[in-house]
């Protein structure tokens, strides 16, 4: 009898230990879905700036006399 005792708080305890692994799974694929949006939206930026300095945006030579606020 206490052997069956014995294996059925075995069995519990793995089945609560399996419980916490399958939550902290859940928090680790939500964790890498949101980085995965994260790297893809950073994509998405780099390509535009990149097009940007192609476009002669970024890379234009500047005046500073241009960056004088107007009460100058």
């Amino acid at each position: 009898m206490e052997n069956a005792n014995s294996n059925a708080q075995r069995l519990t305890d793995l089945e609560i230990k399996a419980s916490f692994q399958e939550d902290l799974l859940d928090d680790l694929n939500q964790i890498v879905v949101r980085q995965q949006q994260q790297i893809d939206q950073l994509i998405r930026e780099i390509a535009h700036l990149r097009q940007a300095a192609l476009d002669g945006g970024l890379g234009a030579s500047r005046n500073l006399r241009d960056e004088l606020p107007p009460h100058y």
